[in-house]
């Protein structure tokens, strides 16, 4: 089961894309207090992701670099993450995510633009 993106999102690409492609219009809506420098990004990751620690270690790492947001297992299989924060830092988490810890395997890693929402701190799901 793939995530489709909602109208708030873009596609911005993934492992063996190519060219990115958007699936999806921003749309413009109030957020309340967000810094301007401020990104979010919603990534799925595939492969064997689960059971290597791929959770815990995207939250130190997100801690690290004042990244918010969460990551969560799902039924699928795939892990799937929100960042938000300096664009730098979640860049940074976003390639982080293609390789995981020493033990995963990535086969695929779909990455999707959003409205930032303010979140503060990181949690594992």
């Amino acid at each position: 089961m793939r995530h489709l993106p909602r109208r708030d999102e873009r596609r911005l690409g993934s492992a063996g894309d190519g060219d990115v492609e958007p699936t999806g219009e921003i749309a413009a809506r109030s957020l309340g207090p967000v810094p301007p420098a401020t990104v979010r990004r919603r990534v799925i990751v595939y492969g064997l992701v689960q059971g290597v620690f791929y959770r815990v270690t995207t939250r130190r790492l997100a801690d690290r670099r004042g990244v918010s947001g969460w990551v969560r297992n799902r039924a699928d299989g795939s892990v799937e993450a929100v960042f938000e924060g300096p664009s730098d830092q979640v860049d940074r988490m976003i390639a982080w995510a293609r390789t995981g810890p020493d033990r995963a395997s990535v086969d695929a890693v779909e990455v999707y633009e959003e409205l930032p929402e303010g979140l503060a701190g990181f949690a594992v799901r």
